[in-house]
C-alpha cells in the first residue's frame, strides 16, 4: 500500500520533515516515490507547504495518509480528499 507520510530531515534535535510518498512497507527514511512538500515544526506557528494537486492525485489513485500527515491536511484544506480516503 502506498502513504503520505513524514520523513524526518535535519540534524540531532533539530528536526524537519518532508512530506513524501512511499510504500508503507519502506523505513522512514528509506526509499521513496514523489516528494512533495515540507512541514517545519520549528517555526513559529509551524510552517507546512504541500503540492496541493500532487496530494490530490495521490489520494485519487489510493494513497493513505498517515495520521499525522491527515491532520495537517484537514487545516491546509484538503479535508475532503483526505477524509474520504481515511
Amino acid at each position: 500500500m502506498v502513504r503520505i507520510r513524514l520523513r524526518r530531515t535535519g540534524s540531532k534535535k533539530q528536526a524537519s520533515y518532508r512530506v513524501i510518498v512511499a510504500d508503507q512497507r519502506s523505513p522512514r527514511d528509506g526509499r521513496f516515490i514523489e516528494n512533495l512538500g515540507y512541514y517545519n515544526p520549528r517555526t513559529n506557528p509551524p510552517t507546512f507547504e504541500v503540492d496541493q494537486e500532487r496530494v490530490s492525485y495521490w489520494l485519487e489513485k489510493g494513497a493513505q495518509p498517515s495520521e499525522a500527515v491527515a491532520q495537517m491536511l484537514r487545516n491546509v484544506d484538503l479535508s475532503a480528499t483526505a477524509t474520504e480516503t481515511a
